[in-house]
């Protein structure tokens, strides 16, 4: 017998969502009511639980794409396929070791970190030594200079040792952890509840309530604990949006000290006792080294404009529903302003150059970089060949870079190769910034706040929608007349959006 597997209702005026996870994958042993995916609405993530026991059958809907309510999702096979399916990760554990007794072992590795990467930083454990584990299911987490690698386990079994402990350097062909066969009776697993810290008892009465993973990896990229997480999903589990909210809700309380830059003066007993110290990560230890590196590089210059957006508003809210409709892509501001950018540096070319050397490199192409907030610091993945796409085009790929870059999916391939860089403090509520290069990068254009202000018009004051524009470049390459005029053009782009159809 077949059971489909549909979206459910996602909340009064959302007609469609977009899978971001699938949690297992077919021929997987899948439990009443346990999680099978989760859905990313404009406002909440939604978990899919499985409608019945079974194995799980086709999926339907792969990860990334876009569906309306009550689509279909994927089939579960119930019946006997459920107790095959609860044999299937202890055999495939034994396959992939190469034996079938409860002797078998498999080395975890860690995976391949990336062009020019040789090593990594251990940042968290998912499991610790005892714990049953299925095949595919996370262990732990590498950080690298510029992205977190997730390790999966190769094998379904026992985490039988753990050979790099958190904090620990390995290199690329380093053994993490080995995983044991599972046979009944080859190591005792340890109990559940020790695995997660202090996890609230929730209310129904069940003791096995498994937080969505997505969260749990959010918890370990925002150095939450779980006790500091309210969960809102079923039967008390925590989501994403939970982390979200109680690290939105740690940042607006006061802060312990913070680690200073030594040296420093001497720390009375009593303060120093509710300091709080927390090793750099690797990926905040390059943004700290790359920022400074371009300070101390680069003759860095910045100069400012301001441009009225209202003519962008307009356009924008005369067509979003049609683009939406359309492009299945909402239709923001940040497409116009890669436009108007692209426009103006196929006249100005030298803030989309660099130096190397004594060599000026002049780059007949724009892969746009897009600054991304996330978690565990700032990344800026890159849109390729951005000249050439289209508005939705462009809306498509930021939103699916933002998306990956959150989660923290964003491969070494993505952040190499930009030309030049958008940065949106904006969306923090920055009214005026100074942004810094992002090496070897000539030029990067900070977007900030659009507020309404009072204006000078055709000789009346006016209250107009403005936005402060800040352009920081490299004045080894780029002249001061070249920025102004980059500006310039940029401004009067966004301020007549019709210029970007007619090429003026």
């Amino acid at each position: 017998m077949t059971t489909e597997v549909r979206v459910p209702t996602l909340g009064e005026s959302v007609t469609e969502a977009t899978v971001a996870t699938w949690f297992k994958k077919p021929g997987d042993a899948v439990a009443v009511d346990e999680m099978l995916c989760e859905l990313e609405t404009d406002k909440v993530t939604v978990e899919v639980p499985s409608p019945s026991a079974g194995t799980m059958g086709e999926i339907v809907a792969a990860e990334g794409e876009t569906v309306g309510v009550d689509a279909l999702l994927a089939t579960i096979v119930e019946g006997e396929g459920a107790a095959t399916a609860d044999a299937k990760p202890e055999a495939s554990a034994a396959s992939s070791a190469g034996a079938s007794s409860d002797a078998a072992t498999t080395d975890v590795m860690v995976p391949t970190l990336g062009e020019s990467v040789t090593e990594a930083t251990v940042s968290t454990w998912f499991k610790a030594v005892g714990d049953s584990v299925a095949q595919d299911e996370m262990l732990c987490e590498l950080e690298t200079d510029k992205v977190s690698v997730e390790v999966p386990s190769p094998a379904a079994g026992v985490l039988a040792e753990i050979n790099a402990p958190e904090g620990t350097t390995v290199d690329a062909s380093a053994k993490l952890a080995v995983i044991s066969g599972a046979a009944d009776g080859a190591v005792e697993p340890a109990p559940r509840p020790a695995e997660s810290e202090a996890a609230p008892a929730p209310t129904s009465g069940k003791s096995d309530v498994e937080d969505a993973p997505s969260a749990k990896k959010a918890m370990a990229e925002a150095g939450v604990s779980r006790d500091q997480v309210t969960g809102t999903g079923r039967d008390g589990r925590a989501m994403k949006d939970d982390v979200a909210r109680a690290v939105a809700a740690a940042a607006a309380a006061p802060a312990p000290a913070a680690t200073a830059a030594a040296p420093r003066a001497p720390v009375p007993a009593d303060d120093a006792a509710r300091e709080e110290r927390v090793k750099m990560t690797r990926l905040r230890q390059t943004i700290a080294k790359r920022l400074k590196d371009s300070q101390n590089t680069a003759a860095m210059l910045t100069t400012y404009n301001e441009v009225d957006m209202g003519e962008v508003m307009s356009l924008r809210s005369q067509y979003k529903d049609q683009f939406e409709k359309k492009h299945g892509v909402r239709l923001g501001f940040m497409s116009f302003f890669t436009k108007a950018c692209c426009h103006a540096l196929k006249e100005v070319p030298e803030v989309n150059a660099e130096i190397d050397g004594n060599e000026i490199v002049y780059k007949n192409f724009v892969h746009m970089g897009v600054a991304a907030g996330t978690p565990t610091g700032l990344v800026v993945p890159v849109i390729r060949d951005a000249d050439s796409m289209s508005f939705a085009e462009i809306e498509k790929a930021i939103a699916e870079k933002g998306r990956r870059a959150r989660d923290g999916k964003l491969s070494m391939a993505e952040m190499q190769g930009g030309t030049f860089t958008l940065s949106n403090g904006g969306v923090y509520g920055s009214l005026m910034s100074s942004p810094i290069l992002n090496p070897p990068q000539s030029g990067i254009l900070g977007m900030h706040k659009i507020q309404d202000r009072p204006m000078a018009i055709n000789g009346e004051v006016v209250i107009r929608p403005m936005m402060y524009l800040a352009l920081s470049y490299d004045h080894r390459i780029v002249d001061g007349k070249g920025a102004v005029t980059f500006l310039v053009r940029v401004k009067e782009a966004l301020e007549d959006p019709r210029r970007l159809l007619m090429d003026l």
